[in-house]
């Protein structure tokens, strides 16, 4: 079966930046619903007619991807808003109760990048923000989406999805 509109295509990938460094290897196949909200859209083009089996490479400008790195995404927030327990990496899906940023969108996934004995920083970046990115990806399967999948517009994974 060949990839068209609202099909599910299982793949495996391996993801660069563009000088070469590994960024991201999916070895065992998930699925990706095709013409809903899991894919972007130049990789959904790109995989436009191909059957399991075949193997495509490419390469995305920001843009094309998770865009471009936004310093007004980046939050200074108080360090009592957050857990003790707190590290470097940890994300959050909007901002925690006791934050101050009035003008910090509510929905984006926060990243801790920093944290200071008073303050915390967050970056609402897409970690692959600003990054030209080379995917090789390879098609695993294709079947049929269910009316259900469709609907949902989604399968549920998310890798690159940009949001909602």
């Amino acid at each position: 079966m060949e990839i068209t509109p609202h099909c599910v295509v299982a793949l495996t990938w391996t993801l660069k930046d563009t000088l070469g460094e590994e960024l991201d290897r999916l070895e065992e196949p998930v699925e990706f619903l095709v013409g809903g909200r899991d894919l972007l859209a130049r990789i959904e083009e790109a995989l436009q007619g191909h059957e399991p089996g075949d193997q495509v490479d490419l390469h995305l400008e920001p843009e094309d991807a998770f865009g471009d790195y936004d310093e007004e995404r980046v939050f200074l927030e108080p360090r009592s808003a957050f857990p003790t327990e707190l590290e470097e990496g940890m994300t959050f899906e909007g901002l925690p109760a006791g934050t101050t940023s009035q003008d910090a969108p509510r929905d984006l996934l926060y990243t801790v990048t920093e944290i200071y004995p008073e303050h915390v920083v967050l970056d609402g970046n897409h970690p692959l923000a600003g990054i030209a990115l080379r995917l090789h990806l390879k098609v695993e399967g294709v079947r049929e989406a269910t009316e259900e999948e469709i609907g949902n517009g989604t399968l549920g994974t998310g890798f690159f999805r940009i949001g909602e």
